[in-house]
């Protein structure tokens, strides 16, 4: 009866994250975990890293946009499917779209990534360029609507998308069957929402971290103000990390997810840089801000987390700008 009235209240279930895993299981990477007895060492408890950054696209986000391209019925599905991103959502949706072999019409901001731009066009999307506001970039997805008839596929405020990424979590918990704590990048709402549904049902006992950037920290004054907070402007190198909780997200996040710790651009890069060095993967700012997490002050020195022992941290994107992180490696 309880999964009942949770399904009603929230925008997934645990149920709709199995159907999930079930859909799209023969197109995704079952990613692998890794672990550094350095890294152990230095943060001074057993880290286990889900390794997302090795997903089809180079991102965790293949698995919503698998199980909302795989879900769409024939009809819906012959007129394509709309979205606007400005970084991995669109070439996940651009990929999904390409395998069900239907169109993906991809609204773009003119200051995106171009590594990420590029993903896109080489999964085939139809690149759409908006301006860079969020006003620009909805009415332009609007007006693709109206002309071609497509599903909107929104990046996170999305039930489909929330149960395709919750799968991370089903993965992650077979893994490792040992895991206290999972600690998971912010933003939209739409990894953690998944990840914190799945983990919760398997384990109650578990705790879900959420790991943002200081310079967009909306979700840390949602969490503080108990409703939805967004930002004048962002100020991040973690470019996957700049959108603002939608109204799908933000109750999963304030019911599930048991603290959100802030860490500045200058951890995010050091953690980058751990990843390549010693873990020697390459994970993008976005995917490392969860090993800054652990390694921070904040983490450390809070006594309610010492006896967070064996933590998952999802490395959740791989997609890294190289003209932008060498710049930053420079400046800092």
């Amino acid at each position: 009866m309880e999964m009942e009235t949770r399904s009603e209240k929230y925008a997934a279930d645990i149920s709709t994250i199995r159907e999930a895993q079930a859909r799209i299981e023969s197109f995704i990477h079952r990613t692998p975990v890794l672990s550094s007895e350095f890294l152990n060492s230095i943060a001074g408890r057993t880290l286990l890293f889900k390794c997302e950054c090795f997903q089809k696209g180079g991102a965790f986000k293949f698995r919503g946009a698998c199980n909302a391209i795989f879900s769409l019925d024939d009809h819906q599905a012959a007129k394509g499917v709309v979205t606007h991103s400005s970084g991995n959502h669109a070439a996940a949706l651009s990929l999904a779209a390409k395998l069900r072999g239907i169109p993906a019409y991809i609204v773009i901001p003119k200051n995106a990534p171009k590594c990420k731009v590029e993903n896109v066009m080489r999964y085939g999307g139809q690149v759409i360029w908006s301006e860079a506001t969020m006003e620009s970039r909805e009415d332009t997805a609007n007006q693709v609507l109206q002309e071609t008839g497509a599903v909107l596929v929104h990046p996170y405020n999305d039930r489909r998308i929330i149960s395709g990424q919750g799968t991370v979590a089903l993965e992650l918990l077979e893994q490792n069957q040992k895991i206290d704590t999972i600690i998971v990048p912010i933003s939209g709402g739409g990894l953690i929402s998944g990840v914190a549904l799945a983990a919760k049902s398997m384990n109650p006992a578990i705790r879900v971290l959420a790991a943002e950037p200081r310079g967009a920290n909306d979700a840390a004054q949602s969490k503080a103000a108990g409703r939805i907070i967004t930002l004048p402007e962002t100020n991040t190198v973690a470019d996957g990390l700049r959108a603002f909780l939608g109204d799908l997200t933000w109750p999963i996040v304030q019911d599930f997810v048991d603290d959100i710790i802030t860490v500045d651009d200058k951890q995010i890069i050091e953690a980058m840089r751990l990843c390549y060095e010693i873990l020697k993967v390459a994970v993008e700012p976005s995917g490392a801000i969860g090993l800054a997490a652990v390694l921070s002050d904040g983490f450390r020195k809070n006594p309610a987390w010492k006896d967070c022992n064996n933590i998952g941290i999802i490395l959740s994107g791989g997609n890294v700008d190289l003209g932008v992180l060498w710049d930053s490696f420079s400046k800092n």
